[in-house]
């Protein structure tokens, strides 16, 4: 299949709604910033273990220098180049600017309040102390001034800033102590900066106990070894965050490996657009560095504190069970652990190759539910020494420091394969890391792109080609996420190993790409950005728009990171009008306003923030799957895509992306538990309101408690000493409702077979089964309703047509003349659907 053949289809046109007026479109900016307050949520719910807080207080300081070096770097640098245009919400640059301020500068103090009044007393009530200096005791001040001595003050340069000495350099994210001394007979203080040392322990320990000073605690209490026959008059810490928007115009760089470490180089000496400041400094601290740094007074941050919280995540590596969340190990996969049994037959004993496994049926992996190593890992070093392999090639854009991905690749040129490696050095953050790894490569002999003009590449891919009886095969991984063994541990994404030869010749041409002059436009089953990704998602979105038109069931689902590109949201606002049942489950940013009247009532979205960060990409299309397709249709099966973009501008337009369609039943049942699971979820779920807020889901009293991360690692435990299981995780717990259908590999069955083959895969309840025990699906009176508006005569006139289902995401269910049952979130949606149905039939 040529996606680019497919015919086009029209948008639906709604009257009276101008999708482009600013106020349907939230702030990206904004909604990046509500997501870590999700995240600080973390650290503040007493639920969760002691040392998790801990760790959520370290994490939210990361993720927000980091937003602030990215975004607040990229506002300041619009505003200083007089950009004026206008956000999708109507904001200017500068007005984005303001209020990113007002909403972080908060934040900061929530942070730095947790740690003061909730997190500091309970580990201290849990024998876990931080400590100030003047509370340790004569014996331990003695101690903690002769560690000083010996091993802190040798390392330590005082830096002064007089006429003698110009203004410190003073280095990203690095923590310090300005310190204002007088000399006898001088009048002015002198300032200067003391750097903490980032190569000496933060958390100072108190003999063998787990007591501990913070480092800069020593240091401004034994000043006196340091700056010897002067006056302290004040101390002050503070600390930096340095803009990271700096760039060199690649059409008119030389050579892209320069290009990238002149970045490295000018981002160490950005400007400055964040200080956070200790609230009683000295004016003449506050005022020197803000002169200095040319800060503006909303650009410095008073807080009380530690300032940088990263360093307290080494406390969660304490023998604290009894505080800790239960350790988690990666699983083998039951289809590459060596126990699985044949299809049909006996079990198989021979322990065959991963490639004949892969031959036997597609395979997803779930990370980190299941083991990298075991699996994605396994296939490259299985492919580096088989002596069948031909070829193999990978793209990498973030990978870890001590990459065994790398070495397979290496290992597989030693072996006399071609290999080929796309390593983007653009890759943020990673830049200097992955330098090293382009330098390693190329010392091998293995040929390596760096990245092509305009575009990032993005795509998480892998390609092995084998020879073997019957020819050539291609064997494919396209992933999620990046090949990086640590944050595989962490992050939640999928990954497809396939034989599918369309999948493999696709991928064989943008590999081609990156060595190549350009980049094809027709691929037969991946979607490829920049070329037709955009024109797919919006073709399959449209598709829904028709289906719900000609008053078939339509449905989406899809799980991102991010949705941000204003096209996107348009078309999901069409389709939503159209009568399109919508759930969009976006970890991060969001532009989308769900619930509103007349234009996304139809739609929810939802966050996700656990354990693990959520970063796999999930898109579910229902494409008729639950209405009576004739022969002659060409609708009637799911679709599901999984693959490394987000619905971002930056994704479809300016990144090499791939997604690829998931056709395997027993895959899409996975991938459908897994959208349900997440959907249902009561403990980590939180649900968008139309003002862009977020509210965290609670189980109700009595109510079984919904942990969607806690129950895959379950599920993944179970999978791995089940012998004869064929799928990666079984998928057999039991949820509230049947929400996406599978494809049948042929043609979609009908409805009622569709619900049935659903409470097996399950384990839960049809809707019929349900409606069969819920009174209200007797009566058609509700049980509960919530929304308002004043529909109450349709739902009285077609009360035996609709009743409240036994489900957390659908509030109502409506019977349809031929039987089915189809669900609405709203009082709206199901007044409309009502109408629709059986107003022309009376």
């Amino acid at each position: 299949m040529n996606q680019p053949s497919e015919p086009d289809i029209p948008a639906y046109e709604p009257e009276d709604v101008d999708l482009n007026d600013p106020s349907l479109y939230l702030n990206r900016e904004l909604s990046a910033l509500a997501f870590q307050r999700r995240v600080l949520h973390e650290a503040l719910d007493e639920r969760n273990p002691l040392l998790e807080r801990v760790r959520f207080l370290a994490i939210v300081t990361r993720n927000l220098d980091e937003f602030t070096m990215k975004r607040i770097g990229g506002l300041k640098q619009q505003i200083e180049a007089d950009v004026t245009e206008t956000a999708p919400d109507g904001r200017t640059p500068e007005e984005q600017l303001e209020a990113v301020h007002e909403i972080l500068r908060p934040m900061l103090a929530t942070q730095a309040r947790c740690y003061r009044d909730a997190i500091r007393p309970a580990l201290a009530a849990e024998g876990i102390e931080i400590l100030d200096y003047d509370d340790a005791s004569t014996t331990e001040q003695s101690e903690l001034r002769t560690y000083f001595e010996e091993s802190v003050l040798p390392t330590l340069t005082p830096l002064s800033f007089d006429p003698a000495h110009p203004f410190p350099f003073i280095s990203n994210r690095s923590l310090s102590l300005a310190v204002l001394t007088r000399h006898p007979n001088a009048e002015d203080p002198t300032f200067t900066r003391i750097k903490i040392p980032p190569n000496r322990p933060r958390l100072v320990q108190l003999g063998n106990e787990t007591r501990y000073v913070l480092l800069e605690e020593v240091i401004r209490a034994n000043l006196d070894l340091l700056l010897p026959n002067v006056e302290i008059v004040d101390t002050a810490l503070f600390r930096l965050t340095r803009n990271a928007e700096v760039r060199r115009n690649q059409e008119i760089a030389e050579d892209l490996i320069d290009m990238v470490e002149d970045v490295l180089e000018q981002r160490r000496f950005a400007s400055v657009v964040r200080m956070e400041l200790a609230p009683d400094a000295d004016p003449r601290i506050r005022s020197t560095l803000a002169t200095q740094l040319g800060l503006d007074e909303r650009e410095i941050y008073d807080l009380a504190g530690p300032l940088d919280y990263r360093d307290f995540a080494e406390l969660t590596d304490l023998d604290r069970p009894d505080l800790s969340l239960d350790e988690w190990t990666p699983q083998p996969h039951p289809r590459l652990n060596g126990r699985r049994q044949q299809s049909f037959g006996t079990p198989d004993t021979t322990d065959p190759s991963v490639f004949r496994r892969i031959q036997d049926g597609d395979i997803l992996l779930h990370h980190p539910y299941h083991d990298f190593t075991d699996t994605v890992q396994r296939f490259l070093s299985a492919a580096a020494e088989d002596p069948d392999v031909l070829a193999v090639k990978a793209a990498i854009y973030r990978t870890a420091s001590d990459s065994q991905i790398i070495q397979s690749l290496i290992t597989a040129a030693e072996n006399g394969k071609q290999v080929a490696v796309m390593v983007e050095l653009k890759a943020r953050f990673d830049e200097q890391n992955n330098l090293e790894w382009v330098r390693k490569l190329e010392e091998n002999g293995i040929h390596v792109a760096y990245g092509t003009v305009g575009l990032k590449t993005h795509t998480k891919t892998a390609l092995v080609v084998r020879e073997e009886d019957d020819g050539v095969e291609l064997y494919s991984h396209i992933g999620t996420g990046n090949y990086h063994s640590e944050t595989a541990k962490g992050y939640v994404d999928l990954g497809l190993l396939t034989a599918d030869r369309d999948i493999g010749r696709d991928l064989t041409k943008v590999f081609n790409f990156f060595t190549g002059p350009s980049l094809d436009e027709e691929f037969r089953e991946l979607l490829i950005a920049p070329v037709t990704m955009r024109q797919k998602f919006t073709r399959c979105i449209r598709r829904e728009a028709q289906h719900a038109q000609a008053g078939r069931p339509a449905r989406i689902v899809a799980k991102v990171n991010g949705l941000e590109d204003p096209a996107i949201v348009a078309e999901l606002y069409r389709a939503s009008m159209a009568g399109v049942d919508i759930d969009l489950i976006v970890r991060d940013i969001c532009r989308l306003r769900p619930g509103l009247d007349g234009i996304s009532e139809n739609i929810s979205v939802y966050s996700l923030v656990g354990r693990f960060l959520e970063h796999s990409r999930i898109f579910y299309f229902e494409n008729g799957a639950r209405a009576e397709p004739t022969a002659e249709d060409d609708w009637g099966e799911p679709e599901y895509y999984i693959g490394s973009a987000d619905w971002m501008t930056r994704n479809l337009d300016y990144r090499v992306e791939a997604v690829a369609p998931v056709t395997s039943p027993e895959i899409q049942r996975q991938l459908r538990f897994n959208l349900e699971l997440v959907l249902s979820d009561n403990r980590k779920l939180w649900e968008m309101d139309s003002d862009g807020e977020y509210h965290q889901r609670y189980p109700d009293d009595g109510e079984r408690v919904i942990s969607a991360q806690d129950i895959l690692m379950r599920e993944a435990l179970k999978a791995g000493r089940l012998d004869d299981l064929a799928a990666g995780i079984p998928g057999d717990y039991p949820l509230a409702a049947e929400l996406c259908v599978v494809g049948d590999g042929e043609h979609q069955p009908t409805a009622s077979a569709t619900q049935s083959e659903s409470a097996t895969d399950t384990g839960g309840a049809t809707a019929a089964d349900r409606a069969s025990s819920d009174p209200d699906a007797t009566d058609g009176e509700p049980s509960e309703v919530t929304d308002g508006g004043n529909p109450e005569e349709i739902l009285s006139t077609y009360s035996d047509q609709w009743y409240v289902p036994d489900s957390v995401v659908y509030n109502y269910t409506v019977r349809t003349p031929d039987g089915e049952r189809r669900y609405r979130k709203t009082k709206a949606g199901v007044t409309d659907l009502l109408e629709r149905l059986y107003s022309d039939t009376e």
